[in-house]
């Protein structure tokens, strides 16, 4: 963390969000002192009283608390599950404080389980460990926990530090330091309460930056930033990366994992977005999905606003009509997309089953006696033959649907891929891993919002 003062800032920005994104219907209230002096922690500590910690305890604090110390002794909220911090008094080993029922816990799992036949330790006995070594940070927490392990020193002499919630289904969880568990801790208090203020406005910035330059051909940097944002429960950059991740392979998982709780997000739901691209997508995902696959579109259906019902009830009945026809963008695009997948659909490559057909009845043995030559099995009966024949056709194909990008538009500021293409099997086999990406690579689109 560097000097002492460089806690100061972060923590009177972590101060004023936490007031800015307080509920007082759902919250606890807060403190006087803390909306008076718009900080959630305390008077800092000296010196002198620092130096008395660490003699009780009998080690020297990691340089990143023992800073923090010296900005607040103590700290009110940090995160979601963790109410109170400990000051400089406070610090005590985790085994000489009522909460060691942690360790007794994580001791009794070790027995219960067996190490392997390598030798290896079993499930636990690791993690009891070092609960069993600790520095408790937190004094008040949601069935969670904040550690500081000093068997576990890195050069600077930062201590591992760990997060453990019994309801989270995970071990404890390692950190570098006590200041990026902070961090971490920051980080999801974003993710879950989303409040207004500096690092909202910044991510949403970096968000819209990184959309325009997908626009314009950029591939990784915007998915690094989307993932960042998403981390700080940005919901915009996750629409936005599923555009570039659906087109760089599995769009089925993709796109249900985006749906999945979007019954509760009518920005989305009732976006132009949502009509023209992700409704085709999900009935199509519905009818390949695999019993265990999640299925958003039964969900919708049950849970989505009632405009949103009647859309999709109205779509999936107009899709059931003979002859429908897809729609993929404005009438251009939609026509250099279509005399594409129209004439790969044609092909008799294409109208072949994937696989033989299932035999269920009993296996009826014919000789063949001729007297002539035997005939030559139909080639389109193997599968093998079948992939190949489809695979040229894309590969000579390829270049016409590549070139039909230039006429593509978004419909809506959130649009960055032309991901609606998956929902016509024929162009679903055509965009493989890599020729998604070329696409994102392509400079693409005239519609809202382009730079």
């Amino acid at each position: 963390m560097g000097e002492c003062t460089a806690w100061r800032p972060f923590l009177e920005q972590w101060s004023a969000e936490w007031i800015a994104g307080h509920d007082p219907e759902k919250d606890a209230p807060l403190a006087p002192e803390v909306v008076r002096d718009t900080w959630l922690g305390f008077a800092p500590a000296s010196e002198t009283e620092v130096a008395a910690a660490e003699a009780r305890l009998g080690r020297r604090l990691p340089p990143s608390l023992r800073q923090f110390l010296l900005v607040t002794n103590g700290w009110r909220d940090a995160g979601n599950f963790i109410y109170r911090l400990a000051g400089t008094a406070e610090l005590e080993w985790l085994r000489d404080t009522d909460d060691r029922t942690w360790i007794e816990v994580w001791e009794d799992l070790a027995e219960d389980e067996d190490g392997d036949e390598d030798g290896e330790e079993a499930f636990g006995v690791q993690e009891a460990k070092v609960l069993a070594r600790s520095l408790r940070l937190f004094l008040e927490g949601d069935a969670a926990v904040m550690l500081l392990d000093p068997d576990d020193v890195d050069e600077d002499g930062e201590w591992a530090a760990y997060w453990l919630a019994s309801w989270s289904g995970e071990g404890p969880e390692r950190y570098s330091s006590f200041h990026d568990l902070m961090r971490r801790q920051w980080v999801s208090f974003h993710a879950l309460r989303k409040p207004p203020g500096a690092t909202r406005d910044h991510w949403d910035t970096e968000v819209e930056r990184a959309r325009c330059e997908a626009l314009s051909g950029a591939v990784d940097g915007p998915l690094s930033v989307f993932a960042q944002a998403h981390d700080y429960g940005r919901e915009r950059a996750d629409v936005l990366s599923v555009q570039m991740k659906a087109m760089l392979g599995d769009w089925r998982g993709h796109v249900a994992s985006l749906m999945w709780y979007c019954p509760g997000n009518d920005d989305l739901l009732l976006s132009p977005l949502f009509a023209a691209e992700l409704l085709p997508l999900l009935v199509r995902q519905d009818q390949l999905a695999h019993p265990h696959d999640l299925r958003p579109l039964p969900r919708l259906k049950e849970y989505a606003p009632a405009p949103v019902r009647a859309l999709v009830a109205d779509y999936e009945a107009r899709a059931a009509e003979p002859g429908f026809w897809l729609t993929f963008g404005g009438p251009e695009f939609d026509a250099a997309v279509h005399a594409v997948a129209d004439r790969l659909a044609g092909k008799p490559a294409f109208q072949a089953p994937d696989e033989p057909p299932n035999r269920t009845g009993p296996i009826v043995v014919s000789l063949y006696a001729g007297g002539g030559p035997r005939p030559e099995a139909d080639p389109l009966s193997d599968p093998a033959k079948v992939r190949a024949a489809r695979a040229a056709l894309c590969d000579e194909a390829w270049p016409e649907l590549h070139a039909a990008l230039r006429l593509w538009e978004p419909v809506c500021e959130d649009h960055i891929a032309p991901i609606s293409l998956f929902a016509d099997p024929v162009l679903a086999q055509m965009i493989t891993p890599d020729r998604g990406r070329e696409i994102l690579a392509t400079s693409r689109g005239t519609g809202p919002g382009l730079p």
